[in-house]
């Protein structure tokens, strides 16, 4: 089955109809001149390498006085990097980033807006370019979307199951006959249990536009309800948070130790490569729904850095990465959503395409660093044991402190 992209995703909350399209990159900026020029470009491994490697080389071809030059810096470690090795010299011309730390690299002056901002609005979803606007201007360029959805391993299940209560059903059954393995398997942190938290349209982070810092509701009536759901998971997967960090989640299911998970399309190559037959279906509804669960979506971004001294090119190449040629390759290699329209025929691809329907937009406030340590600590502590109310509190006060 193919299918393409925006087409699967003309109803989502956060991925929007595509409007046009058309080929980007490769502008006149970056070609003109013949001075050998290196870009440093930070990425993440899994795929990710390979693709930087191969889309420099294409780009090479149309500029050849650009080298691109790959260092692995992951796109979670990137926020820190930036602000450590910028400043200093050594850092990167253009690096990958979620989108969700847009805010936090503006007001942290790390990095540029998009030269041709309209170029891109023309080619890309419109979510992944809201995704990374901050006050009216766009901060860089989306290449995927990135969401999570449940991956389940066809060796042990036929039909996924659609409710979390039927999720906790296998796996206690499944448990029970298979000692030592986990019939679902997850990362107990904020990540993750944003389905169990915050719900559309009543409860939404950073309200409902996902821009009002004084309201993450993080410690409403509905939250506190929701990780009560959450910790119904907790009587099959009796594991400390410690050991359930997303590196020995993801061995489990890589190494057929859990038949299900939750995880997302950087996950596709390294389950392929361990052989695994699996499949990827969306979130489990909610007690009371008959609706998938909503994901946390953000877009995985090129970002260009404000200290870099080649800024024309640097901008040109990250324009170039958005590409229909390049959102193409990144797909073959690494199953990643696009942010563009191009045709997708694998099934795991596909479910996540499917999930990103029923996704919430991360919201890219500078709040959101204060969120994400907050709430990973609270989630923690409460599949550990603490109580959920008190730990949200306290976890509201840091995200809303001033």
């Amino acid at each position: 089955m193919k299918r393409t992209a925006t087409g699967a995703l003309a109803c989502a909350t956060l991925l929007l109809a595509l409007t046009a399209c058309s080929s980007g990159g490769g502008g006149e900026a970056a070609g003109g001149g013949d001075e050998p020029v290196t870009l440093v470009v930070w990425e993440s491994l899994e795929g990710r390498q390979e693709f930087i490697e191969q889309a420099g080389e294409a780009y090479a071809e149309e500029h050849p006085n650009v080298t691109i030059e790959y260092k692995n810096v992951e796109i979670g470690d990137a926020l820190g990097q930036i602000g450590l090795d910028g400043p200093a010299g050594v850092g990167p011309d253009v690096f990958a980033g979620p989108s969700n730390i847009t805010g936090d690299l503006v007001t942290g002056g790390h990095i540029l807006p998009v030269s041709d901002r309209e170029a891109l609005e023309s080619e890309l979803v419109d979510g992944a370019v809201r995704s990374v606007t901050y006050e009216d201007d766009m901060w860089g360029v989306p290449v995927t979307i990135d969401t999570y959805a449940l991956f389940y391993n066809k060796d042990y299940v036929t039909e996924p199951p659609t409710t979390w209560e039927e999720v906790a059903e296998f796996a206690a059954g499944f448990n029970a006959s298979n000692p030592g393995k986990y019939g679902f398997a997850f990362s107990p942190n904020i990540y993750y249990a944003a389905p169990f938290v915050f719900t559309d349209p009543d409860n939404m982070l950073f309200g409902p536009e996902g821009d009002d810092p004084a309201t993450p509701n993080t410690d409403t009536p509905a939250a506190v309800e929701g990780l009560q759901e959450m910790l119904a998971l907790r009587d099959v997967l009796d594991v400390a948070a410690d050991d359930l960090d997303t590196a020995s989640v993801d061995t489990l299911f890589e190494s057929g130790q859990s038949a299900m998970t939750i995880t997302g399309s950087w996950n596709i190559p390294v389950f392929e490569d361990a052989g695994l037959d699996f499949g990827v279906a969306t979130l489990p509804a909610r007690a009371g729904s008959d609706e998938p669960s909503g994901s946390f979506a953000n877009s995985r971004t090129m970002f260009v850095s404000a200290y870099t001294e080649h800024p024309d090119e640097a901008q040109d190449f990250a324009a170039f990465l958005a590409s229909p040629e390049m959102l193409q390759l990144a797909y073959d290699l690494t199953g990643s959503v696009p942010s563009a329209d191009i045709e997708i025929d694998s099934e795991a691809t596909l479910g996540l395409v499917e999930q990103g329907t029923h996704s919430m937009a991360t919201p890219s406030i500078p709040q959101m660093t204060q969120f994400w340590t907050a709430m990973d600590s609270a989630v923690a502590n409460i599949w550990n044991g603490a109580d959920i109310q008190t730990e949200l509190t306290a976890a509201t006060d840091v995200i809303t402190a001033q």
